[in-house]
């Protein structure tokens, strides 16, 4: 642990919290006075929040590389969600989001799904960056997905409420619900996994930065963002593979 002057021992991640909270509420002219040593403790504070949740700042650095592969529509994206939800898998473990753990260790079995099945559709550009052919969800699925997911989030829902001490159960089960059907859609090269996954980030990064996850949550923020751009950007490539 580190001791600081003026400030106590870190022994939590609701250190960081309240000290950002300080600050936000301090007198401007006091804060200014101090701005220096403000910002040493707050930087000493970070370090520490990263020795301490290290494996949850390399999952979220796994992630952001995740989304990367996942934008440009490139197969590596599945060994790099594969390695991104070990991680993660005993960070909401420790967190008791029993749900999003076991959404994870899905993705874990999903990415090996994920990653076979577009190798076979696989086809190489003239950068040689290993890529893929995208297309549309058929209207024809519209349907038995809306009843999979209302039947999925029921019975989620009831084990995390029954058999867990979840803090977030319908917000957790709603996040696990459109996950898994997003992780399907992507298997299947179909575009609109784009438009669950938007909806997924932004609920995301409220559930998270309430539960004190801020590596998380700042995940989650730039995948809110960057869902946006990658829905623009498949549905393009799209066009152009037809």
């Amino acid at each position: 642990m580190l001791a600081m002057p003026g400030l106590r021992q870190i022994n939590s991640r609701m250190d960081l919290k309240l000290y950002i909270q300080d600050c936000i509420h301090k007198q401007p002219e006091i804060s200014w006075l101090n701005w220096e040593s403000d910002f040493k403790n707050l930087r000493m504070i970070i370090l520490e929040f990263i020795k301490q949740n290290w494996i949850e700042v390399i999952g979220a650095i796994i992630g952001l590389l995740y989304l990367y592969f996942e934008y440009k529509a490139n197969i590596w994206m599945w060994l790099t969600g594969i390695a991104m939800s070990s991680f993660y898998t005993y960070v909401y473990i420790h967190a008791t989001f029993y749900s999003f753990a076991c959404i994870n260790i899905y993705y874990i079995i999903a990415g090996a799904y994920g990653w076979v099945k577009w190798l076979k559709s696989a086809k190489k550009g003239q950068n040689e960056d290993i890529s893929i052919e995208l297309r549309h969800t058929p209207t024809r699925l519209f349907l038995p997905l809306f009843i999979i997911s209302i039947v999925t989030f029921v019975i989620i829902a009831y084990i995390s409420k029954n058999y867990t001490d979840s803090h977030v159960v319908y917000g957790d089960t709603f996040i696990t619900t459109l996950s898994i059907i997003a992780m399907w859609m992507l298997a299947q090269r179909y575009v609109e996994q784009w438009l669950l996954l938007i909806v997924v980030n932004i609920v995301s990064v409220c559930i998270y930065f309430g539960q004190d996850l801020y590596p998380t949550s700042i995940m989650y923020l730039v995948y809110s963002i960057v869902s946006v751009f990658g829905y623009i950007r498949w549905r393009n490539l799209a066009k152009k593979d037809k």
